[in-house]
């Protein structure tokens, strides 16, 4: 199963490969920092940070085409900003891990071919 569309960065990009490279690239480096300062800013119950962490990586998954994530994304920003539903925030973040996890190994996998 596809977690990426890259039809989005595709169009985007203009069809320029050098740019849709970079940008694989930029995501791949990125994944490890979001989710270690979403699962900070969660540990340290600093809600408003972790709202503000989620948009930022918002951004992030919907250039690679991840556009349920970046749904619960938005979701996670609007409640951690206004601290409520604070329970369901673990379970984001492990979605969220998961998810990027799985896309970097399939643009790392991509890249090898």
């Amino acid at each position: 199963m596809s977690h990426i569309n890259l039809k989005y960065l595709e169009s985007m990009a203009g069809g320029d490969q050098e740019i849709i490279q970079e940008m694989k690239e930029l995501f791949i480096a990125q994944v490890p920092e979001f989710i270690e300062k979403l699962k900070r800013y969660l540990e340290e119950e600093d809600y408003i940070e972790l709202g503000k962490e989620a948009h930022k990586a918002k951004s992030s998954v919907l250039i690679m085409g991840m556009d349920d994530l970046a749904k619960d994304l938005k979701n996670l920003q609007l409640i951690a900003i206004a601290g409520i539903d604070k329970e369901t925030y673990p379970d984001y973040i492990r979605k969220f891990e998961s998810e990027c996890l799985a896309a970097v190994k399939e643009l790392e996998g991509e890249s090898e071919e």
